[in-house]
């Protein structure tokens, strides 16, 4: 899967779980640039994104993620 399509669908999960259709993510994108995207809002956003994707994340990689992108990246390698 392509890391635009894998962008576009994470993209859509965000609108869904944050309830804010508005959301446009880039993959510079982090949680200071979203305003309802805190703490509580991320679990529930990697448990959609593991969900759709069919993929498991541990906290290790979690902890690690530093925006957007490199979620964006993980999902790809964990679906190739």
């Amino acid at each position: 899967m392509e890391l635009s399509q894998v962008l576009e669908e994470v993209n859509s999960i965000f609108c869904k779980v944050l309830n804010k259709p508005t959301i446009i993510l880039t993959e510079s994108s982090t949680a200071d640039d979203v305003d309802e995207w805190d703490s509580l809002n991320n679990i529930r956003l990697i448990a959609e994104v593991e969900q759709h994707f069919k993929v498991k994340f541990k906290l290790r990689e979690i902890m690690k993620l530093k925006n957007v992108g490199e979620l964006c990246t993980n999902i790809q390698k964990k679906t190739a």
